[in-house]
């Protein structure tokens, strides 16, 4: 038994009785709930998902317990949701890998997404930045694309893995700039930024959160931050948009779903209790550490927002024959 399992159970008895009383009918949730973490234990989408278990957990009257099921990119954890029924004391967090990016790269999925699963509310956006080896001597991206413009196919650029978020933001930028980079994937981001400081590769383009101490450091230069909105954690860098690349836009994100045959009482209590929890600053400083940026906003919304995700990376994916290895 997991942690935060012993914890909640140990924490059963002091919750508010929420079975029958005087035979009243059982409402949702009338038992503990789990939330699907799509990834390994003690990654970004583990401490984001635990971080809203824990303040979801009082406004359901339920422990909300978290279940680590990874591999496929998360395609595997979004099918146990996809196929937990109608009971919806199951959830889970979709990444933009399996919710946007995989249906486009895997022959089959194991599930429909639209007909499958409930979009229940985006929780966080984790933005990317495009660094540089601080020893490059490169100021800026106007200067950085020149030079990838000057030497095409010899500019070296490290993402966490073919087919995942960093490398279709990699053919993405290549696409709005006109610049032909030699992408080099890595097995995760932490290899590609040892990579970054030993000079092997020239450039990354990963997640904020891993390149922030290097950042910091001053062994990494940030060019630009892959997004609408300027990152938090690095106020001073120029969006991409602000540059004149409103296209390239790559945030990694996480939404919270249910199953499709949950039923209504239970989508409509656990979107409100997700709301909740997105509005508060505790977990807004939290997601904040890591790098992420709490989000929310409607089901309608996400929903919406999953069809753009989708056509976008299908186009990336088919004009740069992006495949699996």
């Amino acid at each position: 038994m997991s942690i935060t399992r012993r914890a909640a159970a140990a924490g059963l008895a002091a919750l508010p009785f929420v079975g029958t009383r005087a035979g009243a009918q059982v409402g949702f949730p009338s038992k503990p709930c789990t939330l699907i973490v799509p990834f390994p234990a003690g990654g970004p989408a583990d401490i984001f998902g635990r971080n809203l278990a824990e303040r979801m957990s009082p406004l359901l009257g339920q422990p909300v317990l978290v279940e680590n099921k990874s591999g496929a990119a998360g395609v595997t954890g979004v099918d146990f949701v996809a196929k937990a029924g109608s009971d919806g004391h199951v959830m889970g967090l979709m990444s933009a890998s399996a919710g946007a990016i995989m249906q486009s790269l895997m022959p089959k999925m194991p599930y429909d997404p639209a007909k499958d699963l409930a979009p229940q509310i985006l929780v966080v956006r984790v933005q990317e930045v495009l660094a540089i080896n601080a020893k490059l001597g490169i100021s800026d991206l106007k200067s950085f694309i020149a030079h990838a413009k000057a030497n095409p196919g010899k500019v070296t650029c490290g993402s966490a893995g073919t087919g995942g978020i960093t490398h279709l933001a990699i053919e993405l930028f290549k696409r709005e700039t006109g610049t032909d980079l030699l992408h080099v994937p890595y097995r995760g981001a932490a290899p590609a930024t040892n990579d970054l400081l030993a000079g092997t590769v020239d450039t990354v383009l990963l997640d904020i959160s891993v390149l922030l101490p290097h950042v910091r450091a001053g062994t990494v230069k940030v060019l630009g931050v892959t997004s609408d909105t300027r990152a938090p954690l690095l106020p001073d860098v120029p969006t991409m948009r602000e540059m004149g690349f409103p296209k390239v836009n790559s945030d990694n994100w996480y939404a919270l779903i249910s199953p499709a045959g949950a039923s209504a009482e239970a989508r409509a209590k656990v979107f409100e209790a997700a709301s909740k929890a997105l509005k508060t600053k505790e977990l807004a400083d939290a997601y904040l550490k890591v790098g992420g940026v709490v989000a929310g906003g409607t089901s309608a919304e996400l929903q919406a927002f999953l069809k753009e995700e989708v056509a976008k990376w299908a186009a990336v994916i088919k004009s740069a024959n992006v495949k699996l290895e």
